[in-house]
């Protein structure tokens, strides 16, 4: 180390604690004036003295109040809800598997968690609606997180299984198995477009490309237990996450049980993967881009780590749903075109930064 970098190392530690601090109430008040801002905006548009009229807050006209409450309630504040449970759900999901894989690059849409369970939604979407329309019953919102879960799940193992050798998890094999595994899946995908009719086609190019239009109080219902699971699970493994950096021989000397901590893990991304896109399709790069930004500020310690990625990750979420409301209205872009445009060219940038560290 040199004498300029020693010299530099107690301001970087003064700094990054300070962030620690700042971070996380920061992270609520951009959640909470983007959550704000996103009920303003829309083919209806209603300003923010409207809203407070229209909950009660304040006096207002009573024909706008009715109006502007219908579409808060009904359009408006489901999918904001929405948006930040699949936000912080995406983001913890990439900040678990780059701390069990030990790899910066990890995210559960690059590495075809989400295009798994994707496929398994597509799935029940064509066989299973074509079968259950014989029948005359209709498809229970129920099927579609829990086949999304199976499918995210099987992903998930079979990707670990690839990667991992020896107790050994070889960065090579995990990213080139998760684009081998995503390479099949949308395979998949696309012998269900063929086979399905015009209905579940629409469908599943709702899947292939994500979106929040078909936000409802029901689908909120549907997913919020995963988020509050997820939290009460992310204080238990935290620490093992912090020592599996270390190494997992390392972990298991200071009295971490690994392959439970593996194990657990691995539903974790599975299930919140898998109700994420059970609602929403499949939108990428949330869980690659949010945790690596985090690292920087507050470093990478997952007690921290965790939490603020489920904010980060909700309040980009409800931006980026905002702007594909907006950008081309009264159109309405996929949500997954817009976070592919803010987090492509920052996967680029983590790529030429590690080819950077390596050297020639």
């Amino acid at each position: 180390m040199t004498q300029a970098s020693a010299s530099d190392a107690p301001r970087r530690s003064a700094w990054r604690k300070s962030m620690r601090v700042l971070v996380p109430p920061v992270l609520l008040v951009v959640l909470l004036l983007a959550a704000a801002v996103a009920a303003t905006i829309g083919a209806a548009g209603i300003p923010i003295g409207r809203i407070v009229a229209a909950f009660g807050l304040a006096p207002g006209n009573p024909a706008l109040v009715d109006r502007d409450w219908l579409v808060l309630w009904s359009i408006r504040l489901p999918r904001i809800a929405l948006a930040i449970i699949i936000g912080g759900l995406l983001a913890t999901c990439g900040a678990v598997m780059q701390g069990l894989f030990r790899n910066p690059l990890a995210d559960p849409a690059l590495v075809g968690v989400s295009s798994g369970a994707g496929l398994a939604a597509a799935g029940i979407i064509v066989v299973g609606d074509r079968y259950l329309a014989s029948t005359g019953v209709t498809l229970p919102i129920e099927a579609l997180p829990l086949a999304a879960f199976v499918g995210a799940l099987l992903t998930t193992m079979i990707l670990y299984r690839i990667a991992t050798r020896e107790g050994r998890t070889s960065v090579a094999m995990f990213l080139l198995g998760g684009l081998a595994i995503a390479a099949l899946a949308n395979a998949g995908l696309g012998l269900l477009v063929f086979l399905a009719d015009d209905r579940q086609l629409r469908d599943i190019n709702f899947w292939m490309l994500g979106s929040l239009s078909g936000a409802t109080w029901a689908k909120v219902g549907a997913i919020a237990p995963f988020l509050v699971a997820l939290a009460c699970v992310l204080p238990f493994i935290a620490r093992g996450l912090d020592l599996l950096v270390l190494g997992e021989m390392e972990a298991f000397h200071a009295g971490v049980s690994v392959e439970r901590l593996k194990r657990t893990c691995v539903v974790l991304v599975a299930a919140a993967a898998g109700a994420a896109v059970s609602v929403s399709g499949v939108i990428g790069f949330v869980g690659l881009v949010v945790p690596h930004l985090l690292r920087l500020l507050i470093g990478p310690g997952h007690r921290l780590l965790l939490p603020t990625a489920a904010l980060l990750g909700a309040a980009l979420l409800v931006i980026a749903d905002t702007f594909a409301r907006t950008l081309a209205a009264p159109a309405e872009l996929p949500i997954g075109i817009v976070t592919a445009v803010i987090g492509a060219p920052f996967f680029l940038y983590l790529l030429l930064r590690q080819r950077a560290l390596l050297g020639p």
